[in-house]
């Protein structure tokens, strides 16, 4: 774990071989809280290595939130903005079962009619199983709603 020596300044030249490489730093005495606080959250910072963001994905699926694009394998997707939108609520949810409403409320921020959402959720399963050799990844559970995964 990180460590923070809080010591007098008199005792300054015998820590300072202590500290060596490593998540170590110290503050001298008197204290102040928030010279405190700020070694704290630059120590505990250290710790968290920067991740890149990895794109949301199941199986070969992958989307692109940087460019809004989607693609199945080496295949490109041409979406829609209403289907990007829907594409990454499934995929965010993969092995959930999202009902109409929950997928129009994301989609359009507003209740749409059942219609519309079947016609928008048609489409997308066109356009992500559209190739007979990929198994489908779109899923109905009848009177529930609509799930990304694979069957079985």
């Amino acid at each position: 774990p990180p460590l923070l020596f809080l010591t007098t300044c008199d005792s300054l030249h015998r820590l300072v071989p202590e500290l060596g490489p490593g998540e170590k730093d110290y503050v001298t005495k008197p204290l102040r809280i928030a010279e405190v606080l700020a070694r704290v959250d630059v120590l505990l910072r250290r710790r968290r290595p920067e991740r890149q963001p990895t794109p949301p994905r199941y199986g070969d699926l992958v989307l692109d939130d940087a460019t809004c694009r989607a693609r199945r394998g080496p295949r490109p997707l041409d979406l829609t903005p209403a289907e990007y939108r829907l594409l990454r609520h499934l995929l965010v949810h993969a092995g959930c079962v999202l009902s109409k409403e929950q997928i129009s409320r994301h989609v359009w921020e507003d209740f749409r009619a059942n219609e519309a959402i079947e016609k928008l959720v048609s489409r997308l399963r066109r356009k992500v199983d559209g190739d007979p050799g990929e198994p489908a990844l779109i899923h109905t559970r009848r009177g529930f709603g609509y799930w990304l995964g694979a069957a079985g």
